[in-house]
């Protein structure tokens, strides 16, 4: 049972599992078994607010060094294919292949 595993009251870890399970989080199946649920996929909005701040601060840092808009887009861009083109490679650096 998993408050005896937690160490905590039965009635924390039924609130706790019914609150889970009311967001979505886990769900019930027969027999009160419990999963974790599958996440919805984010619609390409919903990832790019995740990095809202972010953005935010970049071109706040931008702007005040005075970085033209085409300059801190180049600079992103070649940060993407960099890091891309790094990801790329790395399946192949265990086998012998160029490491960094």
């Amino acid at each position: 049972m998993l408050s005896r595993e937690l160490k905590i009251n039965p009635n924390t870890a039924h609130k706790v599992v019914t609150r889970l399970a009311a967001a979505s989080l886990l769900e019930i199946r027969a027999g009160s078994v419990a999963v974790v649920a599958k996440r919805a996929s984010a619609s390409k909005a919903e990832r790019t607010n995740l990095l809202g701040r972010q953005f935010e601060e970049l071109v706040v840092e931008g702007k005040r060094l005075n970085i033209d808009l085409s300059d801190m887009q180049e600079a992103i861009a070649k940060h993407w294919v960099r890091l891309t083109t790094k990801k790329e490679a790395k399946p192949d650096s265990g086998r012998g292949g160029n490491q960094e």
